[in-house]
């Protein structure tokens, strides 16, 4: 199967479904830092790049990454001096100002989704949205400390923000499927770190559960893959995001013990984007080509697109990324026979 008679969109639509491609997508699947942009400007790369035009001078394949979230609005209802870790709320009174922005919106300009709905109809793109989450936005408004006390000390108050959470992301995908219709949704979670989840299955069952249940049906119907980013140790929580309907999740970190291999025997049409070690990108191509080789059981096992763990940092010099690129490529290939 030539590589000319499969679409970009095509091909990982196929990988989502577990179905042959001539290779697997190769994609970098979240912005680079602008400090690792920064340094490869410095190393040759041109100024001023989008991450879209990067994707195309990097040849990797195209895709549009939507990010429908409240926070550039709720950024302005931010206390003066007050840091982002400190979440929106001097009191809890003060919920009523976000919940009015909620309530507003979302108001996006429809222009841009017009031109990604044409080049996803080309199959020259596929589409990604990605929508805050039932972990992540109470946090984003109540501030990592006042989030997690807030479990016992306030759960009406996080109740409340996440029904209105619900009830804007839904107004949002069924604004944006007016124009197109994602290929692959993410909620954006970060609900683990390097030992495991930040909650119990107690209190996600009761705050984040029911919120899922309402929305993911939707998507699904739609013909959306569903699936949850959240660096850290995930591993536990996968059979908790299988329980509410979610298909799968990234970004797979190593470095906290993630084990693709060991979730692919345990979920075997589970979705997975990312699990390639960022810490190994500077170190060269054999510390490349093994990673690789780590890897290559679980491309070749289906509903596995291969990409960076992370964001790639910016200790990767331009020339080790681009021989990461061409390993990459030479892999998707590889991993694309079964």
């Amino acid at each position: 199967m030539g590589e000319s008679k499969m679409s970009v969109r095509e091909r990982f639509r196929r990988v989502m479904r577990g179905e042959p491609v001539d290779r697997l997508p190769v994609i970098e699947w979240i912005p680079w830092w602008k400090e690792t942009q920064d340094r490869w400007v410095g190393e040759g790369l041109p100024p001023g790049l989008s991450y879209e035009q990067v994707q195309r001078h990097m040849g990797l394949d195209g895709h549009r990454w939507i990010w429908l979230h409240p926070r550039g609005i709720l950024n302005g209802l931010r206390p003066a001096g007050w840091a982002r870790s400190q979440g929106l709320l001097a009191r809890p009174e003060d919920y009523e100002r976000v919940a009015e922005v909620l309530h507003a919106g979302p108001q996006f300009d429809p222009a841009p989704w017009r031109a990604v709905a044409a080049e996803q109809a080309r199959g020259e793109v596929f589409v990604w949205l990605q929508l805050d989450g039932f972990f992540w936005f109470p946090r984003e408004v109540m501030g990592i400390e006042g989030h997690l006390y807030g479990y016992y000390d306030q759960p009406k108050l996080l109740h409340r923000i996440n029904q209105d959470l619900l009830e804007y992301n839904l107004r949002a995908v069924r604004q944006l499927c007016e124009f197109l219709t994602p290929d692959v949704m993410t909620f954006a979670e970060d609900m683990s770190y390097n030992h495991g989840p930040m909650l119990s299955k107690k209190l996600y069952d009761a705050f984040m559960a029911p919120y899922y249940r309402r929305i993911v049906p939707e998507l699904k119907e739609r013909g959306i893959v569903v699936t949850v980013d959240s660096d850290g140790d995930i591993m536990p929580v996968i059979p908790w995001l299988e329980e509410v309907g979610i298909e799968g999740i990234s970004p797979l970190e190593r470095m906290a013990g993630v084990d693709v291999a060991v979730i692919r025997a345990a979920h075997p049409r589970w979705r997975m984007i990312g699990a390639f070690d960022k810490t190994v990108m500077h170190l060269g191509e054999s510390a490349m080509r093994q990673e690789f080789e780590r890897l290559l059981p679980v491309m070749r096992s289906g509903y596995y697109v291969p990409s960076v763990d992370h964001q790639t940092p910016p200790d990767v010099s331009l020339e080790m990324y681009r021989l990461y690129i061409t390993l990459l490529r030479e892999y998707a290939a590889r991993g694309a026979s079964r």
